[in-house]
């Protein structure tokens, strides 16, 4: 634990990406393997869910640091964070564990789920008896769910394959899908060997930029396919040995989630992997994000639920055909084989290929993207047609070029303490606007403010409370911001008759009074002008 400990702060004490890949080579070449599969994990958001209430967590640190549970609370709400608290709070221990980071989380955290309240708080104590420093905040934030650094999964791959010599694309692909961290599996990931792959194993998925400049400067259009990005759940689908596997970005495998698309993709040839996007779908066209939502997390769907929300694949590229990888030849080729491959499926197969925008020039094509919203898309996608399919994101071949968000004015109105870095500062936000004399909340947000614009309003927050509801204050409604969001809805579930999707705040209107916000009546004009393409 030690070790994983050091390496934590190592990153966490980094501000540059080779440092970070440095600290994690040298990590993954000296550490234990079976430390090392779980460091794997743990850094690549594989975090084990909370084991223990987090109540009981709280009264058992009071108890471990002898103070009421009164201060520990105080505490707590000053540091915004349960595994900090506790590690701050309980005196250090007299000596250091050299229990390895494997022996820690085999023996000691995953059977904490299995055991009876007193046995974990038997359990705990002793542990945090045994911790101390970075190590016990480690623990505890592996406790608690939350284990969080800054290296991604990119940063990962790239002192693996430092480590040991294997290409990066390769460490990448044999990371994807499900797996369990053992030494065994490490050393199999690390392995030159080339068989031994999952078959039921995907891709790493390839990523676009964000386009911040006009699609002229490009080059010729003629390079370019252009095709819309649409506002679903990306996904691949495969087909190999006789079985269908559908796996999300997220690395979810999406078993019995969406049958009526495995059942279509029964047709493909064995050995084909698709990449496209899961949309609810109906008559021909995708419905709003909002109606796919109501199939999310769902493990099984009932007949109801199947024929009020029915999801269709929307294929827009071909990573493996007769079980060869084709993804390192170009993309027109790829869609030649994505074209023969979905055509050959049965009339009426819940499947289809992404269409292509035609228009001849970028102006045009400009002009077609001012309309995604009418297509419930959220832009367009623009890929060079001698592209490979990579890993990651790249740039230079996939372009994301979204419409411009929908903005409106609205004010604050309710706030509510932070978490992490943000702790002991109002920085999450309730908007309203106006519905007639009366101020009607419409959103959340919490991002898009500077620091120093986050300590203003805190301030305000606390000279301007009206009224406090547990960790939730009301404040007097006089500061306006603009706010941004991608897309909007007809809600029941919202006082407001409408939801937003992705909201973060712009800038801070400091020359606007409140009584000069937008109404419900112009978000709705909004949701109209959204509905007519305009």
């Amino acid at each position: 634990m030690i070790r994983f400990a050091e390496l934590y702060d190592a990153i966490d004490a980094s501000t540059g990406t080779q440092s970070k890949v440095a600290a994690l080579t040298a990590y993954f070449q000296s550490a234990p393997a079976a430390d090392s599969a779980w460091a794997v994990a743990f850094l690549t958001g594989r975090r084990p869910k909370r084991m223990v209430r987090a109540p009981d967590l709280r009264v058992w640190a009071a108890q471990a640091a002898d103070i009421p549970d009164w201060l520990f609370e105080e505490s707590y709400s000053q540091t915004g964070d349960l595994a900090e608290a506790i590690s701050l709070l309980i005196p250090e221990a007299q000596s250091h564990s050299t229990r390895t980071l494997a022996d820690w989380v085999e023996h000691t955290l995953l059977p904490l789920k299995s055991l009876d309240v007193p046995h974990q708080r038997d359990v705990l104590l002793q542990s945090w008896a045994e911790l101390s420093g970075t190590s016990r905040f480690v623990f505890n934030k592996l406790l608690t769910g939350a284990f969080r650094v800054g290296v991604s999964d990119g940063l990962v791959v790239r002192a693996l394959a430092a480590a040991s010599g294997i290409e990066a694309d390769v460490i990448a692909h044999r990371l994807m899908g499900q797996w369990e961290p053992s030494g065994t599996w490490f050393e199999s990931l690390l392995s030159t060997e080339t068989s031994d792959a999952d078959w039921s194993q995907p891709y790493p998925f390839f990523l676009a930029y964000a386009l911040d400049a006009q699609p002229a400067s490009l080059g010729a259009r003629e390079l370019w396919q252009v095709e819309w990005k649409w506002d679903g759940i990306r996904a691949q689908v495969i087909h190999r040995k006789g079985r269908i596997f559908l796996w999300s970005r997220g690395e979810d495998l999406l078993a019995g989630r969406f049958p009526e698309v495995e059942a279509a993709v029964s047709f493909l040839p064995d050995g084909t992997v698709l990449d496209g996007e899961l949309l609810a779908w109906r008559d021909g066209k995708p419905l709003p994000f909002t109606a796919l939502q109501r199939r999310l997390n769902r493990k099984t769907v009932g007949k109801k639920l199947l024929a009020d929300v029915p999801v269709h694949l929307v294929a827009y590229d071909c990573l493996e055909v007769g079980g060869r990888d084709v993804r390192s030849e170009t993309l027109n080729v790829r869609r030649s084989y994505l074209e023969s491959i979905v055509t050959a499926l049965p009339t009426g197969a819940p499947v289809s290929v992404s269409p292509l925008l035609t228009e001849a020039s970028w102006d045009d094509i400009a002009a077609a993207r001012n309309a995604s919203r009418a297509q419930e898309a959220e832009g367009l996608m623009l890929k060079r047609r001698d592209s490979a399919y990579g890993v990651g994101r790249r740039t230079g071949d996939w372009y994301k070029w979204k419409v411009a968000p929908l903005t409106v004015d609205a004010v604050l109105v309710y706030a509510q303490a932070g978490h992490g870095r943000r702790a002991g500062l109002f920085t999450d936000y309730t908007f309203a606007v106006w519905d007639g004399d009366a101020l009607v909340p419409f959103a959340k947000a919490y991002s898009g403010l500077t620091d120093a614009e986050i300590r203003e309003v805190d301030r305000f927050v606390r000279a301007n409370t009206r009224e406090k509801f547990g960790p939730v204050r009301t404040v007097v409604p006089e500061l306006v911001f603009e706010l941004a969001f991608e897309g909007i809805q007809e809600s029941t579930r919202h006082k407001s008759g409408i939801a937003v999707r992705f909201p973060r705040m712009l800038r801070w209107r400091k020359d606007k009074p409140a009584s000069e916000a937008d109404s419900l009546e112009t978000v709705r004009s909004l949701l109209r002008a959204q509905r007519d393409g305009a």
